[in-house]
């Protein structure tokens, strides 16, 4: 049986900076607020017409792919993280294998939100340790911006996300104490409302219904959060699972080289990062400058901490979510 490892990555975020006093010319808001709240500085947002969350994830895996040093076509299966898709249907992946003009090769979607990109990568290699597939594209891509309620009603959502694609490259390593040692994953669905978006869907308010009803205060197609709730559970969950991952592998927080938590709220990471006991440079946030990317933060994140040499061969990286569904999972990476 193989192991995977990452072999390329790469990101793209908008160059449009939002900054937290451009949100206070379109919300009751403040900048003191956001970040004592948050953490988050600024965003980046895209401009109407330029992109989607298809061709934002299209110009990250083209970052992966050179990066990976293989050409496009040995690349087996395609997999999309993301809850902001071009359309309805169909999912992003198909429009990446179109778009990178790609083989036919098969593409899945994933809704798992903010673990989204976890789920991906332990999707990813599964296969790859099966035998079925030798080189996997992940992306996770979020276009959030065009359906945020950017009023003060909204505030206290629309201040967190932000737009932006990150990608990675998995491929067969022979060496099992290399590449991704173990997967994680978990859901909770008694939770599922208390971070959603209900309209459109089949179960309650669909197209119709709402063309019909006409409100202009119906607040069902933008974003819901319950957010004492959500971070009560997060740092909880983000713990368990971290913990879970270094145990099935004989492994302790000390071995622990790099961190990369999904950038949901930089106070979740803080509070993670004291109660593991680790280093500011054992933890990798850049929340403060993209906000909160769902599926695509983790991939921009581990990107930026590799280009910058915080991550090196040997080192022991650790990937954790958790988000809407509720769902959230880690993996256990040998770099």
């Amino acid at each position: 049986m193989y192991n995977s490892k990452i072999i390329g990555l790469g990101y793209f975020v908008p160059d449009n900076v939002v900054t937290n006093d451009d949100l206070s010319k379109l919300m009751d808001t403040n900048d003191e607020w956001i970040q004592e709240r948050t953490g988050i500085k600024e965003r980046r947002h895209v401009i109407k017409g330029e992109d989607t969350t298809s061709t934002m994830g299209v110009k990250a895996a083209k970052i992966a792919i050179e990066r990976a040093g293989i050409d496009k076509d040995e690349i087996d299966f395609i997999v999309f993280a993301t809850l902001s898709p071009d359309y309805y249907f169909p999912g992003p992946g198909v429009q990446v294998q179109r778009d990178l003009d790609i083989k036919t090769v098969g593409a899945i979607d994933i809704r798992n939100q903010c673990s989204g990109f976890v789920y991906g990568i332990s999707l990813a290699d599964q296969y790859i340790k099966s035998g079925m597939y030798k080189n996997v594209l992940v992306i996770g891509s979020e276009l959030h911006s065009g359906g945020l309620d950017m009023t003060t009603r909204g505030r206290g959502v629309s201040v967190i996300f932000g737009d932006g694609a990150g990608a990675v490259v998995l491929t067969r390593e022979e060496d099992n104490s290399k590449g991704i040692l173990s997967t994680h994953l978990h859901s909770e669905g008694a939770h599922a409302e208390e971070l959603s978006l209900i309209a459109p869907g089949m179960g309650k308010r669909w197209v119709l219904d709402i063309l019909k009803d006409n409100d202009p205060n119906d607040e069902s197609y933008f974003p819901h959060m319950n957010g004492q709730f959500v971070f009560k559970n997060a740092v909880v969950r983000f713990s368990e699972v971290i913990m879970e991952g270094l145990k099935a592998n004989n492994l302790e927080v000390t071995d622990i080289d790099m961190l990369i938590p999904h950038q949901a709220n930089l106070r979740i990471s803080q509070f993670i990062q004291s109660k593991f006991k680790l280093r500011d440079d054992q933890v990798y946030n850049n929340i403060m400058k993209y906000g909160n990317t769902t599926a695509a933060s983790i991939p921009i994140a581990l990107t930026e901490a590799w280009e910058q040499g915080k991550i090196k061969e040997g080192d022991l990286v650790v990937l954790a979510a958790f988000g809407s569904g509720f769902t959230w999972g880690s993996a256990i990476i040998r770099w």
